[in-house]
């Protein structure tokens, strides 16, 4: 990777473009730091040029001008072949001051990760999957994500109009076939969630730290084993029967930091079971999830995971038409 005088490394690059294209304002520059038919992936949908970045960008600053994105941690890999892949957890924080996507201003202040998976050759992004924790702004904003949903829906026209989520057919070839590294964390890291959606949910009580934090989907925060099993369990037994797919994996250690490792991962299956979307319906859904874990001397110490609960329940309410 080459780079301009500005950046040390390829973490300070992904930390401090982030920054020039969101907080100072700089959204011209997506016009040299994203590649121009870049497909971007978020479990609500997917769309590919960077002049399409560029709207939702300007769209998002004006809803919420005093939105703030801590980098939290980079945990990336590289490949000569498919260049650097950057695993970017973001705390983001932001007031409701203007009225948009999320309805009328409400003035109430919001919380939430973000977790950005950005593939990149010199000092083009090419190539991106995100996931926001959709579920855990709306309700910091006052609704529940299922009826927000309904709302959402209906403001794109209905059904028969409305936006899809993500789906893998609808995917596209935007160049990066890496699958991350072999590290021996990733490796870790990934046998655990396999284990956890192989129904073996023992191994959260038996392996991870006992003093263990987790942050997850809809802003909710796990204290401990069983909290943390909680969580996990919700999201399984909602889906079954799903296949768990891992389609990237990164580990390190070093820089000062904790072992750490970044997932990328998929369910594919039907909502037939109950859990954290209520009422089986038999719906066809697909879950994009984004991981991180840290390690310490007592197992798994620290677990970041999340997925779109907006846009979970977009597909179950397409689907059923229960709008």
């Amino acid at each position: 990777m080459t780079y301009s005088n500005k950046w040390k490394d390829f973490p300070d690059y992904i930390i401090g473009i982030t920054k020039e294209i969101w907080e100072d304002r700089g959204t011209e520059t997506l016009n040299r730091y994203y590649a121009s038919n870049i497909p971007v992936r978020t479990p609500m949908g997917i769309s590919q040029g960077n002049q399409g970045v560029i709207a939702s960008t300007m769209a998002t600053c004006h809803e919420f001008p005093d939105r703030q994105l801590f980098a939290e941690d980079v945990i990336w890999s590289n490949s000569e072949e498919d260049g650097h892949l950057s695993s970017h957890r973001l705390l983001t924080t932001a007031t409701h001051l203007q009225d948009g996507q999320f309805g009328k201003a409400s003035g109430k202040k919001w919380v939430v990760r973000v977790i950005a998976d950005c593939a990149a050759k010199g000092e083009t992004i090419y190539d991106e999957w995100l996931v926001r924790d959709y579920g855990g702004l709306v309700r910091q904003l006052g609704m529940e994500p299922e009826e927000y949903t309904r709302e959402l829906i209906m403001a794109e026209g209905g059904p028969d109009k409305a936006t899809r989520p993500f789906t893998p057919d609808i995917d596209v070839d935007g160049g990066y076939h890496g699958t991350g590294n072999e590290n021996e964390w990733g490796a870790r890291y990934a046998e655990t969630l396999a284990r956890i959606m192989d129904k073996d949910f023992n191994h959260i009580l038996a392996d991870y730290d006992r003093a263990v934090i987790g942050d997850y989907a809809g802003s909710q925060q796990a204290i401990g084993r069983d909290a943390v099993s909680r969580f996990w369990i919700g999201l399984r037994s909602s889906f079954p029967n799903a296949t768990f797919a891992i389609h990237h994996q990164i580990g390190m250690d070093g820089g000062m930091m904790p072992p750490r490792a970044a997932i990328r991962w998929s369910l594919d299956g039907t909502h037939d079971g109950w859990g954290a979307f209520g009422r089986p319906t038999g719906a066809k859904v697909h879950v994009m999830g984004m991981s991180h874990a840290e390690f310490g001397p007592w197992g798994l110490r620290r677990e970041y995971s999340y997925y779109d609960e907006v846009a979970i329940w977009k597909q179950i309410l397409l689907q059923t038409g229960d709008v």
